[in-house]
């Protein structure tokens, strides 16, 4: 069932009065609670960004973790080398990403796609994770690099609960695009791809350049993630970017509902909380992680998003993949 225009102006209002609450959370939290609040909010968005790509475009990649390392080491790299300001990094470590998304997908324009692109991708997040390891001059190699204490408008950075308002705000941000997108007509393309792109290409849609640009949107988004990231650990290391970060990442988009922007948040929230709780088992956690994200898909093969839906209309996304 569609949503009507009521229960439509009902969800926006919900989109900003979350935000919204959201910033009373610093004032009630503890620091260890605080640090997980952030790395959900990065994590959203590396959930909104790959959800883009296999979720609303329907592609396989794997590309993701080396957009999300391109963006951490780029805004890294623009602190240290360049001096700019972390705040400046932001949208340049996008621009990184998105650059990355180009290079993973350039091979869609001569008409590679399905399982052959998604080797090209994985193909791609490893050349770049030996980059991080053998680019010692750049990236400082296997040590890594550092991130020096930042501050904006004379506020020190170097307080999760500072960092939390900036992360929030970017965060709100590229959700707010990322909704205007799917809504356009570019987003109709992507997801016209999605479900026929012989059928979409036949309506004189350049299906190739859409896919391109799915790319290089879900880029931006997860390298602005990673200059968060950056800024969230002060340090950033090759392993940061490594296998288990994708498998995570895909399982993020999976339990939070494939093709949902409310699902990416869930699906962030609750895989980076749960490990979390499985620390009181040492030496099970992977076991448990895992039996619980294969519970949780078989008992809900739409992801926890599924759940929302069925208690409201206001909860239904028209570009969710049915």
């Amino acid at each position: 069932m569609m949503p009507t225009q009521t229960q439509l102006r009902l969800r926006t209002l919900l989109f900003w009065a979350v935000p919204l609450l959201l910033l009373a959370l610093p004032l009630v939290t503890n620091a260890y609670v605080q640090f997980i609040a952030n790395s959900i909010v990065i994590f959203a968005l590396v959930a909104l960004g790959f959800n883009f790509v296999i979720g609303n475009l329907g592609q396989l990649a794997f590309a993701n973790t080396a957009l999300f390392g391109l963006g951490a080491y780029g805004s890294a790299i623009l602190v240290n080398s360049f001096g700019l300001p972390w705040i400046v990094s932001i949208p340049l470590a996008g621009v990184a990403g998105a650059a990355g998304g180009f290079l993973a997908s350039a091979a869609a324009l001569r008409g590679i796609r399905l399982y052959y692109l998604a080797i090209i991708t994985l193909a791609f997040g490893e050349l770049m994770r030996w980059l991080y390891v053998h680019g010692k001059s750049v990236t400082g190699g296997t040590d890594g690099m550092g991130l020096p204490a930042q501050s904006l408008f004379g506020f020190s950075l170097t307080d999760d609960r500072a960092k939390f308002y900036i992360f929030l705000v970017v965060a709100v941000l590229l959700f707010k695009a990322t909704l205007n997108i799917l809504r356009s007509r570019v987003g109709r393309s992507v997801m016209a791809v999605r479900e026929n792109e012989v059928a979409t290409a036949s309506l004189g849609i350049p299906t190739a350049r859409i896919i391109v640009f799915a790319f290089m949107w879900s880029g931006f988004v997860v390298g602005c993630a990673g200059a968060l990231f950056a800024l969230h650990t002060s340090y950033v290391f090759p392993e940061s970017f490594g296998m288990l970060h994708l498998i995570v990442s895909f399982a993020m988009v999976l339990v939070g509902g494939l093709g949902s922007v409310i699902g990416a948040v869930l699906g962030a929230a609750a895989l980076t909380i749960l490990p979390e709780y499985l620390r009181s088992f040492p030496g099970m956690e992977e076991l448990f992680f895992g039996l619980i994200v294969i519970a949780v898909l078989l008992a809900l093969p739409d992801g926890l998003a599924s759940l929302l839906r069925k208690l409201s209309p206001i909860f239904v996304e028209r570009y969710y993949r049915e």
